[in-house]
């Protein structure tokens, strides 16, 4: 049962062959079993989740059960659930336990979707291997010896470990994206706007992004069918009409236009990264697909673009965290001045210290027009390449991360080369389109590697459709960790 899709778990319930309450102890049991080793869960509270598995269960009875009614999912510990510790994997919220539901957590409990937990990640989302997390790194279900990405590298985990059918994560500049392919899963990142980001612990708020991640493309439009909508909470929800996205899954891909940048074939990549993805366009053709090559000649651009702009709105955002509302306040202090001062330089972590600083002086006064205007500006040019390419093609195609997972502690001495790890991603999330990871085979190591999809503006469900049919055809996406066994 715990290698099951939602679809068939859905089925399962439907049918009366197991219950909600079944399948969450199910899934808590895993839980409590392997999560010591992979570190995967910061919260987990079997009572809580129970409770909720109850109430599915006698909704069901009752004839008002969803498509996803009484199925679990995990949610990165960046979204605030009432009741819930929410601590961003951060030692200032360590102690936070939240008063209201995030816009998503909302969603899924209005399907009848228990959760499991609060995932593990990077602090404030900062990071590209799940290692900056107060409450220690999260260890990749394919090899504990390497990392499983960031910031939502512990929804990665668990749900490559089948602690979870599927889980939330977020992606500021690749964070879904980049672990989903260094843990073999399937992960969405949605247009700017189409997820609302009420309740979402905020990194930089121009980039963020909730999407699902889980084993499949099918699966992932099952869960933007619940997580996608308007809120008036949120200024930057966009309001359109709801969308069915999984309703293309099943339309062949003859004629369909792939779009090959020839800035991601280039060097960086590994060997072993391009031969899976050259396999992948292989049989993108024996679908009927045609490739051709476009350009985006800024993309080599995005990586110090992202991380002025970034950094600059973490400054902002993270100027709340002062100990006098809530959070970590240090013990003892002189004086006003001395508590704010002790107080962020206990409760933040190394890199977050490192991004507030920088934002702070590509803020200040002299330097803002030389560095984030400057960046804007950029920004806007890596946007419009995106457009000039999409009037060629219908999705663009490329690599997901340079190489395979890394070994834990590899690159923590060299902040610019763990930087890098997202160099693939970044540009999506500047251009505020959508894109996926899906996997598309393993390295010379045995750790996966991941295909990323991008998308035009709202077209979540012709790339849905497009990772669907490859998924179809290959089996990839179904190989699972021994620890899934």
């Amino acid at each position: 049962m715990i290698n099951a899709s939602l679809k068939e778990l859905s089925s399962l319930l439907a049918g009366g062959k197991t219950s909600s309450v079944e399948l969450c102890t199910e899934y808590l049991n895993r839980i409590e079993a392997l999560n010591p080793e992979l570190n995967a869960f910061i919260t987990v509270d079997r009572d809580k989740t129970l409770s909720e598995a109850r109430a599915a269960d006698a909704r069901r009875a009752r004839g008002e059960a969803g498509p996803l009614t009484g199925i679990p999912v995990a949610h990165k510990d960046i979204f605030c659930a009432e009741g819930w510790l929410t601590t961003c994997g951060s030692r200032m919220l360590a102690n936070f336990v939240a008063p209201y539901d995030a816009h998503i957590i909302s969603r899924f409990k209005a399907a009848g979707m228990p959760s499991l937990g609060k995932t593990n990640m990077d602090e404030f989302a900062m990071g590209s291997s799940n290692e900056t997390s107060y409450f220690g790194p999260v260890k990749n279900p394919w090899d504990p010896k390497a990392v499983p990405g960031g910031s939502s590298g512990g929804a990665a985990a668990c749900v490559a470990a089948r602690l979870a059918p599927a889980a939330t994560g977020t992606d500021t500049g690749g964070s879904i994206r980049q672990p989903a392919a260094l843990c073999n899963i399937t992960g969405l990142k949605p247009t700017y706007g189409v997820c609302s980001r009420y309740g979402m612990i905020a990194f930089a708020s121009s980039l963020d992004q909730a999407g699902p991640m889980a084993g499949s493309a099918e699966d992932c439009a099952l869960l933007l069918n619940v997580m996608a909508g308007f809120d008036s909470r949120d200024s930057t929800s966009l309001q359109r009409e709801k969308e069915d996205y999984s309703r293309d899954l099943a339309q062949p891909l003859k004629g369909l236009k792939i779009g090959l940048p020839r800035e991601f074939f280039g060097e960086g990549m590994a060997p072993d990264v391009a031969k899976a993805v050259e396999a992948a366009i292989a049989e993108y053709k024996k679908l009927g697909a045609e490739t051709i090559e476009v350009s985006l000649p800024n993309m080599n651009l995005s990586v110090p673009v992202y991380y002025v702009l970034a950094p600059a709105e973490a400054s902002s955002n993270l100027s709340r965290f002062d100990g006098v509302r809530y959070g970590h306040r240090a013990a003892e202090y002189r004086d006003l001045t001395d508590m704010y001062e002790k107080t962020r330089a206990e409760g933040f972590g190394a890199e977050v210290k490192r991004r507030i600083l920088i934002g702070t002086y590509v803020l200040s006064h002299g330097y803002y027009d030389a560095y984030y205007i400057q960046a804007q500006k950029l920004r806007r040019l890596i946007a419009n390449d995106f457009i000039e390419a999409f009037k060629q093609c219908d999705v663009i195609l490329g690599p997901t991360a340079p190489t395979t997972a890394f070994d834990l502690g590899a690159k923590n001495a060299d902040p610019v080369q763990m930087y890098l790890s997202d160099i693939y991603t970044i540009a999506v999330n500047l251009a505020g389109l959508p894109g996926m990871s899906l996997p598309c085979g393993f390295g010379g190591d045995g750790r996966p590697i991941g295909l990323q999809l991008i998308g035009n503006y709202f077209a979540e469900a012709r790339m849905l459709n497009v990772a669907h049919q490859y998924q179809l055809a290959t089996d990839w996406h179904r190989l699972r960790p021994a620890v899934a066994a």
